[in-house]
């Protein structure tokens, strides 16, 4: 059974919160077809596509069966013929902006370093381009093609890392939480932005006045005592804490070796 209801109180939808079964169904194609109504041209393709594009223009919130028939110019009761309701249409949308883009080559010079940076940016792009997304909660997220294939393609990249596969699946998990946390600093940033009218830098240039007096108060040392260009927009905190947790990674990947080469090499003799 499922309640059906996609949200809490705070405006978070959850992912996985329909018809699980009706919902993996239209992922993978297989099952009941969608029967198809009276409007030509409408398919379950066009209303997801519809919907991701509602949420990209003006959020989530905004989404609705109502809504997306509107856009498509239809009745609501005909986007019920393809898909149950919002919640199985909400997992459809998660699935269809996950899909990985062509890319045979791969990433890079091909190392599971450049893979992981790959991720790492291709994720960020997608919460950039996808703000809504951050209004999801995904901790239990339906399993469709789109996250499949890509969890395929950077698993098959990573996977001369050496590590265990439980391993290899939290080192991909880490990449995510870490970019997950840093999209959310990024798009709040440029919401208030837009709510307020000011730039980041005419927001903190505001405070400059006050906190330069507090600052030669002698309450805060340390902070008062950072060069000038600690708080530069220049400096660029996401690349340099991915790089870090990249660095870490290679120390595990380098110590993983060293364990395999030495019970690989030959007992000396008593």
């Amino acid at each position: 059974m499922t309640s059906g209801k996609t949200g809490s109180g705070d405006g978070t939808q959850t992912s996985g919160s329909g018809d699980i079964t009706r919902t993996l169904e239209l992922l993978w194609d297989v099952g009941p077809r969608p029967s198809r109504g009276p409007k030509p041209g409408l398919t379950l393709d066009r209303i997801v596509e519809t919907a991701i594009r509602v949420a990209d223009a003006e959020g989530l919130e905004a989404v609705s069966m109502r809504r997306v028939a509107t856009e498509l110019g239809t009745g609501a009761m005909s986007l019920y013929r393809y898909v149950p309701g919002k919640a199985e249409l909400l997992d459809l949308m998660l699935d269809r902006v996950q899909r990985p883009g062509d890319d045979p080559e791969g990433p890079g010079d091909g190392s599971w370093r450049s893979a992981l940076e790959a991720m790492a940016h291709g994720i960020l792009d997608l919460y950039r381009r996808h703000p809504w997304l951050l209004q999801v909660n995904q901790a239990r997220p339906i399993l469709g093609p789109g996250a499949l294939d890509g969890m395929e393609r950077v698993l098959a990249r990573i996977r001369p890392m050496g590590l265990t596969d439980p391993e290899l699946v939290s080192a991909v998990i880490m990449i995510d939480g870490y970019v997950v946390g840093a999209a959310r600093t990024q798009v709040f940033q440029e919401e208030a932005e837009r709510r307020t009218g000011l730039t980041t830098t005419e927001f903190y240039e505001a405070q400059t006045p006050v906190l330069e007096q507090v600052m030669t108060a002698g309450r805060y040392p340390v902070i008062s005592s950072l060069a000038e260009d600690t708080w530069s927009p220049a400096f660029d905190h996401f690349e340099f804490g991915l790089q870090r947790i990249l660095d870490g990674l290679e120390v595990l990947v380098a110590a993983r070796r060293a364990e395999r080469a030495g019970s690989a090499s030959p007992e000396e003799p008593a």
